[in-house]
């Protein structure tokens, strides 16, 4: 089950049959929650890392924490992730580096999670020098292919808020080729929707390219219920004028309506009060 988990999570996108046993080793719970908040399924997500944050093991607590931070992050709500970060952070900073994970659920990858979560924090709160900053402290933490990729997507993320779109090509084609490198279908969803964006208001050649990447992220993401990337596909699809635009609207309020009530009490109000996510037809 472990195994199947974990491919779900970093590899090949599919989650074993559901409804699925509560795995019983932590390390499995986490890989749970990881692969059902890719599919929005959040309120599920957070019953298992909720308790996760309370073991006795720092580096795991510190990584459930980062991830629920990045599942409320994707619900728009910055300042609970923000909070979620600096717990998994003082969890990870003081402990001894331990036996690699190849996916960097390790102390290396804790702390890169944690300083990358509160980058992007400060980046959804308008703070970008202080994201810059954490980008760049979380450098030194990045020797896995997952940090590196995700690394890339908050790189050039801050490029884009700082509207410089052709700084942020650079670290976001660095992403796709590291997840793709890998294997890893939900990171090669995302990076390819990251990309997207920072082609699209480049050379027709370079907008052309924006739209294959954002319809290949869409379909991928159809493919396998990433229904917390589908949304979004499907937003940046329509703004791109790909011919449908209406049509693709229309499918990212449905699926936002599927993923909300799917979501746990604080995930819906953290969606309402925020201006990132596009409640208001839902």
């Amino acid at each position: 089950m472990e195994a199947s988990l974990r491919s779900a999570a970093f590899g090949d996108g599919v989650l074993p049959p559901s409804p699925f046993g509560v795995p019983a080793s932590p390390r499995g719970r986490l890989l749970a929650a990881i692969g059902l908040g890719a599919r929005g399924r959040y309120a599920a997500a957070a019953t298992l890392l909720t308790g996760l944050r309370a073991s006795k093991e720092p580096v795991l607590a510190s990584l459930a924490a980062s991830t629920l931070a990045s599942h409320r992050r994707q619900l728009g709500g910055h300042a609970a992730a923000l909070v979620l970060d600096g717990e998994a952070l003082a969890l990870a900073i003081a402990e001894p580096r331990g036996e690699p994970d190849p996916d960097g659920l390790d102390v290396e990858g804790a702390r890169a999670d944690a300083l990358l979560g509160l980058a992007a924090d400060n980046l959804g709160r308008g703070r970008l020098a202080a994201a810059r900053r954490l980008v760049a402290r979380a450098e030194a933490h990045t020797g896995n292919w997952r940090s590196r990729t995700r690394a890339g997507w908050v790189a050039a993320e801050i490029e884009l808020a700082s509207n410089i779109s052709e700084a942020a090509i650079t670290p976001a084609e660095m992403a796709l080729e590291t997840a793709g490198a890998q294997g890893a279908c939900r990171h090669v969803v995302k990076s390819q929707l990251v990309l997207g964006v920072a082609l699209a208001n480049g050379s027709s050649t370079e907008r052309e390219r924006a739209k294959t990447l954002v319809r290949s992220a869409r379909e991928t993401a159809e493919k396998y219920e990433f229904n917390s990337l589908l949304w979004v596909a499907c937003l940046v699809e329509a703004d791109l004028g790909t011919g449908h635009a209406d049509e693709y609207r229309f499918r990212s309020a449905e699926l936002l309506h599927a993923v909300l009530r799917r979501a746990d009490p604080c995930g819906r109000r953290l969606a309402r009060e925020s201006p990132w996510v596009p409640t208001g037809g839902v």
